[in-house]
């Protein structure tokens, strides 16, 4: 079978995967897709690493756009959308989301490797670990300017949608855990436009890309994933009333911590 095909058809399952997860636990994909596609692109295409994990982080980016559009769709539909935040966080953003890819290209893809595998860790004991806290600041347009660099640029290094981030981050401002969610889910959307974007040119002239690559954007991929992942998430989100989500949120951190280890093993 051609690889690009194969590939295709093994993301198709994967999108269903992540967006029945995305659905029930309110997380984004980007945790399991890039680690997957890491995989396909290095055994299945035989790309060399410096290749493969930039054009994994880029792909998971771009599947991030249609879920995102569709989350804030809901949220705005839902009254979460605060002006202020999204102004001040996005322009942070837009900022951070082009920086990031072009400093993940520098860097070395075992460093790189390394550092997302650290980061999944990290993810895993906030799930985990995390309590709500006291809030410690009142928010102002420079804090969360500076919000939005950080979860910009990390986001698009890390190749996710900036919610494990930007929620935390806004709930520490005093921010209503409605806004921050509605916001993060906003930020999804610019962190991928803009991080999709900024792989895009980053990969333009290499000429190591394989065939139906769009700059680092691995195309077969993000459409095998797409096309389940906006369906399946539905469902997750109806199964997520009737489940206890906390379980499958340490359930889901274990996992975590299993592929973060691999990656800085194998």
């Amino acid at each position: 079978m051609d690889p690009a095909l194969l590939i295709l058809l093994v993301c198709s399952i994967l999108g269903a995967v992540v967006g029945l997860l995305a659905g029930m636990l309110g997380i984004g994909g980007g945790l399991i897709i890039v680690p997957s596609l890491l995989y396909l692109l290095t055994h299945y295409l035989e790309l060399p690493l410096t290749v493969a994990m930039p054009m994994a982080i880029a792909t998971s980016l771009s599947t991030i756009v249609l879920t995102a559009i569709s989350s804030s769709r809901a949220h705005y539909k839902l009254g979460n959308l605060r002006t202020f935040y999204l102004l001040w966080t996005g322009i942070g953003i837009s900022i951070g989301a082009i920086i990031g890819p072009q400093f993940a290209t520098l860097i070395s893809a075992q460093s790189l490797k390394t550092l997302f595998a650290v980061f999944v860790m990290v993810i895993a004991a906030q799930m985990v670990f995390l309590g709500n806290k006291n809030a410690k600041r009142d928010v102002t347009q420079s804090l969360l300017l500076v919000i939005g660099v950080i979860t910009g640029c990390i986001s698009s290094i890390m190749g996710i949608g900036g919610g494990a981030i930007m929620v935390p981050a806004l709930l520490w401002c005093r921010v209503d855990m409605r806004a921050a969610i509605g916001c993060a889910a906003f930020s999804g959307l610019v962190i991928a436009l803009f991080g999709s974007a900024s792989f895009i040119v980053a990969g333009w002239n290499n000429v190591h890309l394989p065939e139906w690559a769009l700059g680092y954007i691995y195309l077969p991929a993000t459409l095998g994933i797409v096309m389940t992942s906006v369906f399946t998430a539905s469902i997750g989100a109806k199964l997520s009333r009737s489940m206890n989500t906390q379980l499958l949120k340490k359930i889901f951190a274990g996992f975590l911590v299993i592929v973060s280890l691999r990656m800085l093993l194998g």
